[in-house]
């Protein structure tokens, strides 16, 4: 039997992600789902770098104020140093189109709910894709117990916390952020 048309199967894998992030904790508390997008990633301490190149990048207000969108949303310790220092570089000389590019492949236009992702999983026998507001493809594939995203650089992360629901999304976070693009 296919493990992927496994119901059994596919409830273990829904329940480890809701365990894992049914109160997505910030330094500050769980995210409200009544805030959204831009004020819960303000209001929990974990995401300085994500939203300083979001500022920049001209997205805060479509973040704050639109949607629905589902963001997979890497946390400050997600960030390695050397894409800490391409991401500062950036922030420093605005460099406005680059973070868009950058932050725009975290994020699809729709709520997508991990029982969604799983869902759309099973019917590609374990893979499918999504179009990111940038018009790029994202991969999503599993294994094991993981939801691996992957980009057309072969950049990959892994959904460590699913299904904080905001105002206006939710919000899944991620082990890594894309990276930059070279200068």
């Amino acid at each position: 039997m296919n493990l992927l048309k496994s119901p059994h199967f596919l409830l273990i894998v829904f329940l480890t992600l809701n365990l894992n992030a049914q109160n997505v904790e910030t330094a500050k508390g769980s995210m409200d789902p009544e805030k959204s997008i831009i004020r819960n990633a303000r209001d929990s301490g974990n995401h300085d770098f994500l939203l300083a190149a979001v500022k920049v990048s001209n997205l805060e207000t479509i973040l704050d104020t639109s949607g629905p969108f589902t963001v997979f949303a890497p946390n400050d310790i997600s960030f390695d140093s050397g894409t800490r220092e391409k991401v500062s570089e950036l922030v420093r000389v605005e460099n406005e189109e680059e973070l868009q590019s950058l932050i725009g492949y975290h994020i699809i236009a729709g709520n997508l709910s991990a029982s969604k992702i799983l869902s759309a999983l099973c019917r590609g026998e374990g893979k499918t894709v999504f179009t990111t507001i940038t018009g790029d493809i994202l991969t999503a594939t599993i294994k094991g117990l993981d939801i691996i995203l992957t980009d057309k650089e072969g950049n990959q992360s892994v959904i460590t916390k699913a299904d904080a629901n905001q105002r206006n999304g939710v919000i899944h976070i991620i082990d890594s952020i894309r990276k930059p693009i070279k200068a």
